[in-house]
């Protein structure tokens, strides 16, 4: 073949046109878990998180005066030797005990939440990620489903841990609990299903006020300031809707008591995340990156 003829094949082989690349969702999880767990505020989050969890139980089990054989009653200082605890009343008080950090734990994965969605949007990086996903919505959803799949890893480590730290402080003190009990482990499990709840309610209100500090006050407020103030309006109304925010209908989860079962809590907090998920979809369609 002369070069007279190989030039015009090689140019006719350099203007066809490329295969078209098919976008995989699997493609957009890898992404966003490589955004998700390269950031350094992701660690320190769920390193918080852990020793939270840990740290309070352990303060807690070791301060907290269990049970009381004295006059002064059951859990009363200074009420005598600490009789021994057993059964349901010993699984509560080791799930309490577990699970006492997840109060600080929650603000810590909101703000986490907030960060996941809106810090792309605070340096631009949004952008280019909406070039490389033009439909957008597959972004907003590999996000939510990696962030919630960490957040649960990281809670269920951090409250059995805080279990295993525990446990033994607690049975010398005659407060004896079976982690193959389900009154135990499913109220383990959910509080780290609580947690994620949390944070995704958070991660769509960023993904609604795309601002990191405007979601943060968004996401605190809803969880901590909103039940505080309804506590002080003496009103019956004020009382049933701070039944239904996702906190207080969350704790359920774990807790126990309230006035919804445990699968009615999820119900409602997954009511909660159904109103700003859609909000979030449907702004994030219709407005500029």
């Amino acid at each position: 073949m002369s070069a007279a003829t190989e030039t015009p094949t090689r140019a006719r082989a350099s203007h066809q046109p490329l295969p078209p690349s098919r976008l995989r969702f699997s493609g957009v999880l890898k992404s966003e878990w490589i955004k998700l767990t390269t950031l350094r505020s992701t660690v320190w989050a769920y390193l918080i998180v852990v020793l939270l969890q840990i740290g309070m139980a352990a303060l807690f089990a070791l301060t907290v005066n269990m049970g009381t054989t004295g006059p002064g009653g059951p859990g009363a200082p200074g009420g005598g030797a600490e009789a021994a605890v057993t059964g349901a009343a010993a699984a509560q008080t080791a799930v309490l005990t577990a699970s006492l950090g997840v109060m600080l734990g929650q603000l810590v994965v909101s703000v986490l939440g907030v960060l996941v969605i809106s810090g792309e949007y605070g340096t631009g990086q949004i952008r280019s990620t909406f070039t490389a996903v033009p439909k957008r919505l597959p972004v907003l959803w590999g996000k939510a489903l990696v962030f919630a799949v960490s957040t649960f890893v990281v809670g269920l480590i951090a409250v059995f841990a805080a279990y295993a730290v525990t446990w033994g402080m607690l049975d010398a003190r005659g407060v004896t609990s079976d982690i193959t009990d389900p009154d135990v482990w499913g109220r383990l499990v959910g509080a780290a299903g609580y947690l994620v709840l949390v944070g995704l309610i958070a991660y769509f209100l960023g993904a609604i006020l795309r601002v990191t500090a405007g979601g943060i006050a968004a996401a605190v407020g809803l969880v901590l300031v909103v039940p505080i103030v309804l506590g002080f309006v003496n009103a019956e109304w004020a009382s049933v809707l701070g039944q239904w925010l996702p906190s207080s209908a969350g704790q359920t989860l774990f807790l126990g008591g309230g006035v919804f079962e445990p699968w009615q809590a999820v119900l409602v907090m997954l009511g909660w995340i159904a109103v700003f998920v859609t909000t979030a979809a449907v702004l994030l369609k219709r407005r500029d990156a």
